[in-house]
């Protein structure tokens, strides 16, 4: 199969057992992580929560990676599918209603880009760290992992995902590991934003 010139630049050679298998042979599992309306928070809750936070990272004796992802979401099938249902009540009372709460929102978000930010945590795991052995692919030096070697790797990688999981957990953010499914879209929405903005998945056969 042919590679798309896009492809070339993008580091993951696959995505396997809820994890992403890199070019240079290392392995990443990604983690969905909740939010903390900090502001919300009394000065005490506050403290106690960056000194918990600060443990958490300093107790970490491997590298992480914390992304922030800010995604346009776009409305306009939202309100096509209020109008719809407006058209189809029967009932006068509610379907002024839906009239004018369509309008409302549609006013609400005339001219403003509606956001909406999501929190990943990244995981890594190198085959080098279990000393285990690579084959090496083509010019550029492209890794492929044998299967053994894939599966000590990921054994290690999801102890790393526990500890991250539960250090978390004590900072009052909860978090959960992106299956398969979850990690093409996440990315297919990253190289597709436009796309994304209207809701579109990829099709994955």
């Amino acid at each position: 199969m042919s590679v798309l010139p896009s492809q070339k630049f993008i580091e993951i050679a696959d995505i396997k057992n809820n994890a992403l298998v890199m070019k240079n042979g290392t392995l990443r599992s990604v983690l969905a992580c909740s939010s903390i309306n900090f502001a919300l928070k009394s000065e005490d809750e506050q403290n106690a929560l960056l000194y918990q936070f600060q443990n958490f990272l300093n107790s970490l004796d491997f590298p992480v990676q914390f992304i922030i992802q800010s995604r346009k979401i776009n409305i306009e099938d939202y309100l096509k599918t209020l109008e719809k249902f407006e058209e189809g009540q029967e009932n006068e009372l509610l379907k002024l209603q839906i009239s004018e709460y369509r309008e409302f929102i549609k006013a609400l978000v005339e001219g403003v880009n509606i956001m909406t930010k999501s929190f990943y945590f990244v995981v890594p795991f190198s085959v080098m760290e279990t000393k285990g052995t690579m084959e090496v692919l083509g010019a550029r030096k492209a890794f492929r992992l044998r299967e053994e070697d894939l599966q000590r790797c990921r054994s290690q990688l999801l102890q790393r995902v526990e500890f991250l999981v539960q250090g978390l957990r004590r900072c009052g953010v909860h978090s959960v590991m992106l299956g398969d499914l979850e990690l093409t879209e996440l990315f297919w929405a990253m190289y597709n934003p436009k796309l994304a903005e209207t809701g579109q998945v990829p099709i994955i056969g």
